[in-house]
């Protein structure tokens, strides 16, 4: 007796996005802890799942991770557009401590948030306000950097009025010799930043959907509200916003590296993002499932070993 065996007929039936294999994300769930690392055939040569056994592991060694891309590109002579996220957020301590004790300067990095908080117009808080992800960014990140920070002029907000620009501006780096880093997230819906499953019944095809740079006042779905209640605002759904600004697939798919981070975990064996780590790994790239085609791009998944499972009821 399960979900499946149960659904019909119930408050559930028709909730999940209509794309998803119920019985596919199951299965990508049933395995092994450690098979969690074992290569798949539509897996990028260079992706490789990489276990922490704590989240202050994952927060250092992305933090490594991200600042070596930073440091390697001032090394090269390079620009660097970087997509960032607003969680997982303890990293941001660590980019800041090896920069500043490399002494390397972030003038060349260009950061262009993935997502913020918006109306169903794609109107956005100040960015000053509490709990929005530019304040975040701000206060983890281009605050604690201090001489050595981005320049203002090169930080990126998802606002109404620039995410529409973040396409040209990334090509027009890219002319110049710029290579793009995204950094991200797994959603309790699998989605990345916050393009969400629902949105792939909207297209005719895959190349029209891969195709799709942003979007204003995505509809978030219920799961998502949940995810960031539990996560973000301590449990107060009211307090989370319905929509959000986002990029899309069109954005970042383009990556020439992709650094993940999953860290999902709430403590005394309860989690939320083990599920969502398996079928990103496991699912195979589908536009109803958009964290599936994370592996298909050159880069490292950071996640917390325990989010491997076995994802199985607790016996007591």
């Amino acid at each position: 007796m399960n979900l499946l065996s149960t659904i019909e007929g119930s408050m559930l039936e028709g909730f999940f996005p209509k794309g998803w294999d119920l019985a596919r994300i199951d299965a990508c769930c049933d395995h092994a802890p450690e098979e969690a690392t074992d290569p798949q055939p539509f897996w990028n040569p260079e992706f490789a799942p990489v276990p922490c056994d704590a989240v202050a592991d994952l927060d250092v060694l992305m933090g490594h991770e991200i600042a070596l891309e930073i440091a390697n590109a001032r090394r090269d002579g390079r620009q660097l557009a970087m997509i960032l996220p607003v969680g997982p957020m303890g990293l941001y301590r660590w980019v800041v401590y090896f920069l500043r004790s490399w002494g390397v300067s972030a003038d060349h990095v260009h950061g262009l948030n993935m997502d913020e908080w918006a109306d169903a117009e794609g109107n956005t808080l100040p960015g000053d306000t509490p709990g929005s992800f530019q304040r975040a960014m701000e206060d983890a990140f281009y605050g604690p950097l201090g001489d050595l920070t981005v320049p203002p002029a090169q930080r990126h907000f998802a606002t109404r009025e620039a995410l529409p620009g973040y396409a040209d501006e990334i090509a027009r780096l890219r002319a110049q010799g710029a290579r793009l880093i995204v950094v991200y997230g797994i959603g309790r819906v699998f989605h990345i930043a916050f393009w969400e499953p629902h949105f792939a019944g909207e297209f005719a095809s895959a190349d029209e959907w891969r195709a799709q740079t942003h979007r204003l006042g995505a509809r978030l779905h219920p799961l998502t509200i949940e995810q960031n209640a539990i996560t973000s605002f301590r449990s107060r759904t009211t307090r989370v916003p319905a929509y959000a600004n986002t990029i899309g697939p069109g954005l970042f798919l383009q990556a020439d590296r992709a650094i993940g981070g999953a860290d999902g975990a709430l403590g005394r064996g309860m989690m939320w993002q083990g599920m969502s780590l398996w079928v990103t790994l496991r699912y195979a790239p589908d536009i109803w499932v958009p964290s599936s085609h994370m592996p298909t791009l050159p880069g490292r998944l950071f996640y917390l070993r325990e989010l491997a499972g076995p994802l199985e009821p607790d016996v007591h």
